[in-house]
């Protein structure tokens, strides 16, 4: 009895006799409504970001870069304040990342996991603790001025504040740089580098000329992650009033958008510095191979730690995890502090604070509102994000890479340049954010997640083997109900893991 196989698009890819392209009428509707929501959300506020820097007024025109290049000031800052975040975290995350990816030694697996935690604490937060614990009369100084340390309060950040957002930015971002590192080394062919060591090569020298050029992509994909995000962070520079930054700068154009049209340019400027950051990263990379015969062996190359080097791997390891969290801790003795002054701990505590956060109208609709918000942006992004994924990996369609651009795209696109091009764009229509700003907000909070989204999802179904769908099409299962019984349940983790990013970072947006 001969074997009988129902339709199936994926079969025309195949045989590749019948037409090019499988797309449906469903699909090709579907493709114009994702082209027109890229078009709105995405392509129309950057283009008018651009049409209204170069063109204001409806003619050309350079002279509010001119007027910014008067203000060089304020991007030597910013370029700064990312230059030193991205070499202060790897001064720390590469020698984590040697230790993790190098050593054998008891309770790895826990102390990895702690080195992540301050990347899911919002900065601004910690921002907020470093001052209370950091001030003049704080009670890091209260501290040594008891103990004989020091004789008068020390200025730990320096007139403007610049020193305190590096080392809160340092302390948010190293396990970004850490990860990346980490990651790389575990790719690197153990055979090269012990062919290294057998000619003679030290351990320096072995890095600078073998390790470090082979694990080169992925350092600078933390390292470019790392520089934008320190370059366009408006939370923390807020926080420790340390206003001469690009992102300050635009915030507070942002109520005064068709005023003045120096906002624009700013945005521009920002959209520039991506753009090189981006190009030099590729130039440097492009120079050179990186492919490798073996890798992924790294069990193969760990070695055991113990004695000094193991006690001194616990203090590193703890010392960086601790400063990191110890802002946010500060946190923690400030919300039960009933009285604390001029002490180095609080004098009472009390947890009648927490009470008035669930029964202030002020706080409850905040935390009613931040739930509301990110709930539905990442519905949206969960809709949105798993049909994109799907398209992609099942589906063969002209601009086929670039729906795939499109979804990426605000990966790359600082937070605070969307939201000008929001505000500029959508001011005056009906989803003006000055009126009822909860619709753009729900739309800018889903766009900016979305790619997190789309790559768990299409790591999922190219995962998933296309014979099960097959399978259940042959046995009479239209595509929808293969969709919903086959194919999503063994996508579910992925799905999870996206949709817990899309939410958590939402709720901790701030640009």
């Amino acid at each position: 009895m001969g074997r009988t196989s129902a339709f199936c698009p994926l079969d025309i890819i195949d045989k590749g006799k019948m037409r090019r392209y499988d797309i449906g009428s469903g699909t090709a509707v579907f493709l114009v409504v994702l082209l027109a929501f890229f078009g709105a959300f995405l392509v129309y506020p950057l283009g008018y970001v651009f049409s209204n820097a170069f063109f204001p007024g409806g003619r050309f025109s350079l002279a509010f870069f001119r007027l910014i290049a008067g203000q060089a000031e304020v991007l030597f800052n910013s370029l700064r304040l990312g230059l030193v975040t991205t070499a202060a975290t790897t001064l720390l995350g590469l020698p984590l990342a040697f230790l993790m990816a190098r050593y054998r030694f008891p309770g790895k697996g826990p102390l990895g996991g702690l080195l992540l935690v301050p990347m899911v604490l919002p900065p601004f937060v910690g921002a907020i603790g470093m001052r209370q614990m950091f001030a003049r009369f704080g009670a890091v100084n209260l501290a040594l001025l008891k103990l004989g340390v020091v004789s008068e309060p020390v200025d730990w950040f320096g007139e403007g504040g610049l020193l305190g957002v590096v080392i809160l930015e340092v302390l948010h971002l190293y396990p970004i740089m850490y990860l990346n590192i980490a990651a790389a080394l575990a790719n690197v062919d153990p055979s090269l580098e012990e062919a290294g060591r057998n000619l003679g090569a030290g351990p320096f020298r072995l890095f600078w000329t073998v390790t470090f050029p082979l694990m080169a992509p992925g350092y600078f994909a933390g390292a470019i992650i790392v520089f934008l995000w320190a370059f366009t962070d408006l939370g923390t520079p807020l926080v420790f009033h340390y206003y001469p930054v690009v992102p300050v700068q635009i915030f507070q154009m942002v109520s005064e958008v068709h005023e003045n049209p120096m906002g624009y340019a700013w945005v521009v400027v920002v959209l520039t510095v991506t753009v090189v950051a981006f190009y030099l990263s590729k130039r440097i990379l492009g120079r050179g191979e990186y492919g490798m015969m073996g890798r992924g062996h790294t069990g193969q190359v760990e070695r055991p730690l113990g004695g000094w080097k193991l006690w001194l791997a616990y203090i590193g390891v703890l010392a960086v995890v601790g400063l990191a969290l110890l802002p946010h801790i500060s946190v923690v003795l400030t919300s039960v502090a009933e009285r604390w002054f001029f002490t180095v701990l609080p004098e009472e505590v009390s947890l009648k604070y927490y009470g008035k956060v669930f029964s202030h109208q002020l706080t409850l609709s905040s935390i009613r509102n931040s739930l509301f918000l990110s709930f539905l942006s990442a519905f949206m992004d969960l809709a949105l994000g798993v049909a994109i994924a799907y398209i992609l990996v099942r589906r063969h369609f002209p601009g086929k890479e670039i729906l795939d651009v499109l979804a990426m795209l605000p990966l790359a696109l600082p937070g605070i340049v969307l939201a000008f091009g929001y505000v500029a764009g959508f001011s005056g229509t009906c989803l003006d954010p000055r009126g009822n700003p909860f619709p753009l907000l729900i739309i800018s909070y889903a766009v900016r997640r979305l790619p997190y989204m789309v790559r768990s999802a299409y790591a999922g179904f190219q995962q998933v083997d296309v014979a099960l769908e097959e399978a259940s099409w042959n046995l009479g299962a239209g595509p929808l109900r293969t969709l919903r019984r086959i194919t999503l349940p063994l996508v579910t983790a992925n799905l999870l893991a996206g949709g817990v990013l899309c939410f958590a970072f939402a709720m901790l947006e701030v640009s």
